[in-house]
């Protein structure tokens, strides 16, 4: 696993999500796991994608990309 992304909780939440629809299999952790889980959604977290989705995520997850992923998912989904 390669670590992809570093911010706030929330967004590493969106992040996984979003990856998980386009197949790649994203985890991901809180930055300090010995700190108190208190709900704080800005509390640091971090995302690992599989080596080999590295690029793909990249490219998934850029703003000028999204569009051709997308596309480029649903013509895998049909044929």
């Amino acid at each position: 696993m390669k670590l992809f992304y570093t911010g706030p909780f929330v967004n590493a939440e969106m992040l996984v999500a979003m990856l998980d629809k386009h197949g790649i299999a994203a985890t991901q952790s809180f930055v300090d796991p010995a700190a108190p889980d208190d709900g704080d959604l800005s509390r640091p977290a971090q995302v690992f994608v599989p080596e080999a989705d590295y690029d793909r995520a990249y490219k998934c997850s850029t703003p000028s990309a999204k569009t051709s992923c997308s596309h480029r998912l649903t013509q895998m989904k049909h044929g």
